[in-house]
């Protein structure tokens, strides 16, 4: 696989509920995790003391992490209403040559700052909140 544009890997939410889906505006750095529990089933018997794994077993999650620069109201206030209202709504995540990642995300973090001499930013953060699905492009 060539080598992929960064800008190119997109944070989008679903404003309404309708399954149309909006690209979070203003973003500058994205980011997207899965993260997987395992299960311990190692025991007197375990060849050579090896750890032993259940397979499938285990909670599954994904965090989505972005930066960047207000562009949009509209974007802007409905990932803000989402964390006050704690609501659950769908998400795309887009990997450029790789695919997209959908399912029902929590805001969980939200944080704005701004310098003296500069732009007002802010950084969100996303937890998943169901299953989640894989589409490859």
């Amino acid at each position: 696989m060539a080598a992929q544009n960064g800008k190119d890997l997109l944070i989008k939410v679903d404003m309404t509920g309708d399954g149309q889906f909006t690209t979070i505006a203003g973003l500058r750095a994205t980011r997207i995790s899965f993260d997987a529990e395992s299960v311990d089933i190692t025991s007197l018997d375990s060849q050579g003391g090896w750890r032993e794994l259940l397979g499938g077993a285990g909670v599954r999650s994904a965090t989505i992490s972005g930066s960047g620069v207000f562009r949009d109201a509209d974007t802007d206030a409905r990932t803000r209403q989402l964390f006050f209202d704690g609501e659950t709504p769908r998400f795309q995540v887009v990997v450029p040559d790789f695919g997209i990642i959908e399912g029902a995300f929590q805001v969980t973090g939200l944080e704005y700052a701004g310098s003296h001499n500069g732009e007002a930013t802010y950084e969100l953060t996303l937890a998943s909140a169901a299953a989640l699905s894989f589409t490859a492009v």
